[in-house]
């Protein structure tokens, strides 16, 4: 349960800082790609406007009669009200002389109530996209007092040697429509890229979590069979640590025999304390270490003494059943081991008690005897 409940957690983290990233970068691109959109078609609604400006200007040099121009121009732009953007002509005094809608001919246009700029500080993208979202004019001359008009003028441009004027309109509709088209587009992408994104995380946490725990479970299981080893040593331990016990009360006197020849197994160590001889019973020894050539025999009482002689000597008068040469340094006895723990690669770490001022460490090579040693 609590594995789910950690992939539940990771899905909704993930999938919250996904989703929170992806809104605001959405919302960025759409402002970004909205702005090109708007500049593209400024800048196409200018060049419409000037070009017809100048073909109407050259017509006129031309010689051709005003009522033959304004046909022509009526001609081409009539019906182009349905796309996102449009011109128109108008005189000085405000009344149109063409429009790409018929029924507008002749009515009088009131500039203010459009948003234009004049020639020489000419509207950008950002202006016309907050015109578009809030209304409000961005440095322009518009006063709103039409709020349902469906199209804005965002361009003007003069002919020359004549009172008429290019208007360049964008469609408000149309272009609203073709931004929420490219709003959905967007959000679009990023639900899916979201969700793709999320449900791949989700495999990959769910992959490499299934692996880590395949690792850790194999550690877990090495790690349980190294435990019953040491639970397995400290119980031989135990049972040595009986037998001595028993040989001690004299209930099974069989063991001194089978541990070895009985002429060569001292009960007494001769040992010194400062100027004083004492002889110290083998059962009370806890462990000998040597150290700088000065031999100490250890007491389970902790008392210490000395010796002269060597660890060597010192092990072939002890009883092997109860006594393990652990290293150069040290001769352990059964009773004085208190734990038995794993260190590092295949070797053992020997605690006694009294504990010895050294680490007692027995080796790769000797662990297996001292394995042999504890299951006698």
């Amino acid at each position: 349960m609590k594995k789910d409940n950690l992939y539940l957690f990771t899905l909704l983290a993930i999938s919250t800082i996904v989703f929170i990233i992806g809104y605001f970068s959405m919302a960025y691109m759409v402002k970004v790609s909205t702005n090109q959109f708007l500049e593209i078609q400024i800048e196409s609604s200018k060049r419409e406007a000037r070009e017809f400006a100048e073909l109407v200007a050259s017509q006129l040099e031309n010689g051709l009669e005003r009522q033959t121009v304004i046909n022509n121009i009526q001609k081409s732009i009539e019906g182009t009200v349905i796309e996102s953007g449009f011109i128109c002509m108008f005189d000085w005094s405000g009344v149109e002389i063409c429009h790409p809608d018929p029924q507008k001919i002749g009515k009088q246009t009131n500039p203010n109530e459009s948003y234009v700029r004049p020639i020489d500080s000419e509207i950008n993208s950002e202006d016309f996209y907050d015109l578009l979202h809030n209304k409000q004019p961005q440095g322009g001359i518009r006063d709103f007092s039409n709020e349902g008009r469906s199209s804005e003028v965002i361009y003007l441009y003069p002919v020359k040697n004549s009172d008429w004027i290019i208007a360049a309109h964008a469609n408000i509709d149309k272009i609203h429509k073709q931004i929420d088209q490219l709003r959905f587009n967007f959000l679009l992408v990023y639900l899916l890229s979201s969700a793709t994104i999320v449900l791949l995380c989700l495999l990959i946490v769910r992959f490499l979590g299934s692996y880590y725990e395949k690792t850790f479970e194999l550690k877990n299981e090495k790690l349980a069979e190294e435990v019953l080893n040491l639970s397995k040593l400290n119980s031989d331990l135990y049972n040595l640590k009986g037998k001595i016990t028993k040989r001690i009360e004299g209930e099974n006197d069989e063991i001194k025999e089978e541990g070895g020849d009985a002429a060569r197994i001292k009960n007494r160590l001769l040992t010194y304390s400062k100027d004083k001889l004492i002889s110290v019973r083998v059962d009370d020894i806890a462990f000998i270490s040597t150290e700088n050539s000065v031999t100490t025999i250890t007491c389970l009482d902790g008392q210490r003494h000395s010796t002269n002689s060597s660890l060597d000597e010192l092990y072939s008068s002890l009883d092997p059943m109860f006594f393990f040469r652990a290293n150069r340094q040290h001769i352990i006895s059964a009773k004085g081991i208190y734990e038995i723990l794993r260190y590092g690669n295949n070797q053992l770490k020997i605690i006694l008690n009294p504990a010895s001022s050294n680490t007692i460490i027995i080796s790769k090579n000797k662990a297996a005897d001292f394995k042999k040693w504890l299951d006698f």
